[in-house]
Parts: structure tokens; sequence; C-alpha cells
């Protein structure tokens, strides 16, 4: 089941070159680089080049021209479309080299920090209404225990911090990608942003999905621009983290060959989710990672900074989720367990939603299910770990089954003795090992 699609409201496309908001020289450059990159010579490939309208561009080449950068070829291009030809000078290419030294960018005219923030007011991930029946249909597939939604509900609507913790294996990753999957509206995300003449790259293939846009007749006599194409329409943005985070990947990450930057994944994050899964399991200790997003998430703003060592500000508009295995007062201070907004334990299942868990798991895998078995699992295994039970046991049991039945060459089915053989692959007894 997918969330019905809200509507945002879209970046308008700018109009003229002082509606950019950029320094002119910036943009002069970005243009000359793509057409000496690109060797373009049109406007109209120009403007899809630099994702600008074509009356912008033609300001830019009108300027550049007035400046000996660029002249008129004197011919019209060969498609019929009327369009006179352009190309750079010798001065104008000499200018292009130069600025390639200084930074390798050019295509897509990046969005000026201080224009994307009002984008993102108007697609703030707190302006998201999930209602209990995205939610429920997101998380069809899990047995939930009844009070799991009352509580994670709220939480996911105020687009506030996450904590969700209790003991491994009840599906806390599974819950995380079900909130994700609970988001049905799209957000427009810069292909680049601008601070203090720096372009820092936002628009990600591997985070961000793009949206399809419905194609317009290419012979249309008036073409409409629905949205500034320097953004890119796409579902909101998951970011998911595990042991692998480390607090540098929460840094701009500069390029010195190409000489500009890359947004940190808390900012690609924008406007969608930032799921940090296993808390606990990082280089840096949790209370270490908390308190880097204690400002971020007190005051919905970030600070980062450039190789010059210039400070600056960011939105910080995500729903964070912290999942992890430990309990909160092990792992946190209470200064730090104060950030976080909603603290939700996700605990095992009781005996009667362990059996619908397994009979989901056995009727997926194609496993018919025994009732003497689960007699003999319920009464002579699960006593043995005090009736502890566990969202991924069906699956690791019915796994090890099949498994075997498939080395013995025999239909899949389940006996007590098969599933004693699984039992005792699921845990490790405590032993003395003689070295």
């Amino acid at each position: 089941m997918n969330a019905p699609t809200t509507t945002v409201m879209a970046p308008p496309p700018p109009k003229t070159l002082s509606d950019m908001r950029l320094p002119i020289v910036m943009m002069r450059d970005i243009l000359i680089k793509t057409i000496f990159r690109k060797n373009l010579d049109l406007v109209s490939d120009l403007s899809k080049a630099v994702c600008l309208p074509i009356p912008v561009v033609q300001e830019l080449v009108d300027m550049c021209r007035t400046q000996r950068l660029i002249e008129a070829t004197g011919t019209v291009a060969e498609d019929g479309a009327n369009e006179m030809g352009y190309q750079l000078t010798d001065g104008g290419k000499a200018r292009a080299l130069d600025a390639l030294a200084q930074s390798e960018y050019f295509g897509p005219m990046p969005v000026p920090l201080e224009v994307y923030k009002e984008q993102v007011k108007r697609q703030s991930v707190r302006n998201m209404q999930i209602t209990r029946a995205q939610l429920t249909g997101a998380m069809g597939h899990l047995v939930l225990p009844d009070d799991l939604l009352d509580n994670l509900g709220p939480a996911v609507s105020a687009g506030r911090s996450i904590l969700m913790y209790g003991p491994p294996g009840n599906g806390k990753s599974s819950i995380s990608n079900g909130i994700r999957d609970a988001l049905g509206d799209q957000v427009y995300v810069p292909r680049a942003i601008e601070y203090a003449s720096q372009v820092i790259t936002m628009f990600d293939p591997i985070v961000h999905t793009e949206v399809a846009q419905a194609e317009q007749d290419p012979n249309s006599l008036r073409r409409i621009t629905r949205f500034d194409a320097r953004y890119v329409c796409c579902e909101r943005p998951t970011v998911i983290t595990g042991g692998e985070l480390s607090l540098d990947m929460l840094d701009l990450v500069y390029s010195p060959n190409a000489k500009t930057y890359q947004a940190p994944l808390q900012l690609k994050s924008t406007g969608g989710i930032f799921i940090v899964d296993d808390l606990g399991r990082q280089k840096e200790p949790p209370q270490s990672i908390v308190n880097r997003w204690i400002v971020p998430l007190e005051e919905s703003k970030d600070i980062l900074a450039l190789q010059s060592g210039e400070k600056f500000e960011v939105p910080f508009d995500t729903l964070v989720i912290f999942s992890t295995n430990f309990h909160p007062n092990e792992i946190f201070d209470q200064a730090a367990l104060r950030r976080i907004f909603f603290k939700i334990k996700i605990d095992g299942p009781n005996q009667a939603n362990f059996l619908k868990i397994f009979a989901m798991v056995a009727k997926k895998r194609g496993m018919p299910l025994d009732e003497a078995t689960l007699i003999h699992l319920l009464k002579n295994k699960y006593p043995t770990i005090d009736n502890t039970y566990a969202n991924y046991q069906p699956i690791f049991l019915i796994d090890q089954i099949i498994a075997i039945c498939e080395f013995e060459g025999v239909p899949n089915h389940m006996t007590p003795e098969l599933m004693d053989r699984a039992w005792a692959n699921m845990f490790v007894k405590d032993e003395h090992i003689v070295k």
C-alpha cells in the first residue's frame, strides 16, 4: 500500500539574472566552462545544460558577448530552429581554462543556500501528515504489538527524533524501513547549492529517487516550466547508516581535484529520514554520536565548515531515527536522552504473535506446518530460554530446516528432530575453550 502523495510548493523558476541571487562572475564562469567542456553552441542546449530558462541564459550570453568572451558564429542552427550559434572567443577559452583551474564544476547552476532554505521550509519534514492507515499499510508485512503504532504515529507526524531500543532481532530496522515507506509525498532537491561562491553538490542518485516528470511536446509553441530545473523532484530521501557511521561522514567532503564540496549525509537527507541503525556498534561511542546531533536536533540547523575554516549554518530538517539493542541508560547520559524527543521500546512478540509470524514465514517459504513440531518447540525448547521470543527466530528456524531438507534431498517438512537440529544452530553454548 502506497501512501497518497501530497502537494509541496515547487520552487519557481528564475525569470531574470537578478532573480538568481548568485554572484555574476560565478554564473558567467559556469556558463563558459560548460560551453568549453560540453562544446555547446546553442542557447537552447545551454539552457538544458545549466538548468536555467532560455531567457536567463540569453541574458548571460549577451553579457559574455559584451565582455568579448563569446561571439556569434553568424550561422543559424541546422535543425531549422532559427537559433543563432555562439562560440567562445580566444579570450573566452583562456577565461574558461582559468576558471576550471579554480573549480572544475560546470553544468547546472547552483541554488544559493539562502534560497534553498526557503524551499526547505516549504517542504519541511514537520509538515508531513502521516495517518494511521498509511503507517499500518507500510507495516502490513510485520506483526506488531497493538500499542506500537499508537506510539510511532505521533512520533513520525511530529518529525522529531526517535530512539527505538530493545532486544536484538525484533524488527527495529524493519520498522524504520516501514516508516520510510509510509512517506508518500515529494520534495525538491537542488543539484547543487552555493555558499560564499563555493559549490556543494547535493543531488545523489544513491540517496535520492527521482520522480519521473511528464514529457512535454518538443514541437509545442509554448513549453511550460513547472519548477526551477536546478532542482530534482524526488521522493522524500532516506539515509540508512549502521556500524560504519563515523563522525567525519557528517562533515562536508572536499574534492581537491574538482575543488568542490559534496554535501554530508544529513544534509542530503533534508526533508526525509536519517536512520542510525545498530547504535553502539560504531567506532565512536554512542554518546559522541548523539552529542554531534544536539545542536541540529534542538535548533533545526547544522553547522558545517569550509576548507578555509569558515563555518556556516545549513538547515537541519530531518527525522532522525536512532535504533539500538542497548538500554538507553547504558549508552547515554540524561542530557543526551533529553534531546531525543520520542523513546520507544521494541520488545519481542508474545507467544500468540510469535505463532502468527511463524505461520507467515512458513507460508512464504513453502514449509508445511506440523502441529506436533510446534508443540515440541513451545513446550520443550522455549522454556530453556525463559520463553523469550524474538521476531527473527521463525525465519532462522525455518530456513535452517529448509537447508537440512535440501541437503538430504527430501521435500520441505518439519519434525521435532529437525527442529532440534535447527534450534542447536540458533544459540552458542557457553563453554571453556582450551588453547
